[in-house]
C-alpha cells in the first residue's frame, strides 16, 4: 500500500482498478469511461486510480495521447497486483502464463476493501459501478 498511502487520505473512498496495459482497446475504453465520470465520483468523495505494470513513462504517454483525467500508478514489481489478487499465473502446457486480472476495488479511508469486482469487462463497467454504488451526479 506504500504507493497509495499518501493519496488515500484525500477522499472518503477510493476506487482502485487494475488493467492489463496502456493503449490497448479495452484498457483505453475503461480509462476514458473513468475520466468521463471523474467529476461524478469526486463529487461523491471517491478518488479513482488505475494501476498497471506499465512504467510511469508509458502512463504519461497514455494520459497525454488519450486526454485522460484520472491518476495512473505504475506497479512494475507487481506488489499491488499480488496484494489485491489481480495477478494470475498458471502453468499451461509446460509454459508459465501470466496476466493482470481486470479488477476493481472500493476502499475506505482505512485502506480496507469494501467491495470488489473481478474479471470485469471494460465496456459498461463504469456505468455499472455508478448504478451499483448509487452515485449521484
Amino acid at each position: 500500500m506504500g504507493k497509495l498511502q499518501p493519496l488515500l487520505n484525500k477522499y472518503k473512498q477510493t476506487i482502485v482498478y487494475f488493467y492489463p496495459r496502456d493503449n490497448t482497446p479495452g484498457c483505453t475504453i475503461e480509462a476514458h469511461d473513468f475520466s468521463l465520470h471523474k467529476e461524478t465520483f469526486n463529487k461523491n468523495w471517491i478518488w479513482i486510480v488505475g494501476i498497471s505494470k506499465d512504467s510511469e513513462e508509458s502512463h504519461c504517454k497514455f494520459i497525454e495521447k488519450q486526454n485522460l483525467t484520472i491518476d495512473l500508478i505504475s506497479d512494475a514489481d507487481l506488489s499491488l497486483h499480488k496484494q489485491f489478487g489481480a495477478w494470475w499465473e498458471k502453468n499451461m502446457y509446460w509454459k508459465i502464463v501470466q496476466w493482470t486480472i481486470r479488477s476493481t476495488f472500493l476502499l475506505n479511508k482505512n485502506w480496507e476493501v469494501i467491495k470488489e469486482w473481478r474479471n470485469v469487462k471494460a465496456n459498461g463497467h463504469v456505468d455499472n459501478l455508478i448504478k451499483e454504488l448509487e452515485i449521484a451526479d
